[in-house]
């Protein structure tokens, strides 16, 4: 009888500590899954363990042309396989905003940062010498003394241009042969360095022409409408070039030129498709997919941003507006079919 009882309290202890181990081991694993989700929430690889990186994206401020090259940047990371976090941050149109921007992206630790402008390329490499740069919808790189020259850039910054070499030259040559003797009307911002280094090539250009040119500035996109408005008698043609403050507030010039019967040349295919008459222009979502092929090259480490030289547009166009031409009563010639590719106004 004590032997039974002896085995009965035997199996009863042994049923106690398999329990006990068991609790133990359950236990143990869900300690196991807590930490596995913490370190998968670091926000430095993404549940399947790829690296993610965050490029802050500074752009001086929205319209059509500087949407494009960051719709293309965009697609060129996404096409490379590349996990990223986007902050994009507009300056609002004003040089001032990208310099806290910047420094905000600093504060950050970003691992890359996009500068869409010339004064947003500026402003981050004011801030960062460091954290790579790679800017584009910036005219002249060496002139906004973001590099010491094309095929030197700088330790933390490089980029791809938006201004063709022959742009201005073929595009006052045009002006030249079907409007003889005109008064160019121009309409930049003096305190953009991409704006005074187009107007300078456009004058430098005139020379020898039968073309003069009338020239107006503003501060502001508020203060394009007028502008405008006092070219009218004294040019015969209006020539915006890549000024992002006339640019924004284009609808005010072309407002203009299709109630005087003014032509307007315009500086890139985007101002075309809102009413301008022609352009020889480059494709934004082009430079902006290029520059994020650059940016793939840093990010995964294959190049530095001293690697690799300044590039220019691979291709330039000239663009005609056949509707805006009907609207800016422009008297069609025939060599334009030849010659040009055809965009319509795209309403808004």
């Amino acid at each position: 009888m004590k032997k039974w009882f002896h085995l009965f309290v035997l199996a009863i202890i042994s049923v106690i500590v398999l329990a006990v181990c068991g609790t133990e081991d359950v236990s143990e694993e869900n300690s196991g899954s807590d930490t596995s989700e913490e370190n998968n929430g670091s926000g430095d690889e993404s549940d399947t363990g790829t690296e993610i990186f965050t490029i802050g994206a500074s752009q001086i401020v929205e319209h059509p042309s500087l949407d494009a090259a960051y719709e293309g940047f965009k697609e060129a990371i996404a096409d490379a396989g590349l996990d990223v976090e986007y902050d994009l941050q507009s300056a609002q149109g004003d040089p001032i905003n990208t310099g806290p921007i910047a420094q905000n992206f600093v504060a950050d630790d970003v691992d890359l940062i996009f500068a869409n402008s010339t004064p947003s390329a500026q402003g981050a490499l004011q801030e960062t010498k460091d954290i790579p740069i790679i800017f584009t919808s910036v005219t002249d790189a060496v002139g906004a003394d973001l590099v010491s020259a094309m095929d030197q850039p700088g330790d933390n910054i490089t980029g791809v241009v938006d201004l063709h070499p022959d742009a201005i030259k073929n595009t006052v040559t045009f002006i030249d042969t079907y409007f003889e003797g005109a008064k160019v009307g121009l309409i930049y911002n003096s305190g953009e360095a991409n704006s005074v280094t187009q107007i300078d090539a456009v004058n430098a250009a005139i020379k020898g022409t039968s073309l003069s040119t009338v020239e107006r500035t503003v501060a502001t996109s508020a203060d394009v409408q007028q502008a405008a408005t006092t070219l009218v008698g004294d040019a015969d043609v209006i020539y915006i070039v890549t000024d992002n403050t006339v640019v924004s507030a284009l609808e005010s010039v072309i407002g203009v030129a299709d109630e005087q019967d003014i032509p307007l040349i315009v500086g890139e295919p985007d101002s075309l498709q809102k009413g301008g008459f022609a352009t020889y222009g480059i494709d934004y979502h082009t430079i902006g997919y290029r520059a994020g092929e650059r940016a793939v090259e840093v990010l995964t480490g294959e190049k530095t941003t001293a690697d690799i030289p300044v590039e220019i547009p691979p291709a330039m166009q000239l663009f005609i507006n056949k509707g805006a031409a009907e609207e800016q009563g422009i008297e069609w010639n025939e060599e334009w079919d030849d010659i040009a590719q055809f965009l319509e106004t795209v309403e808004e």
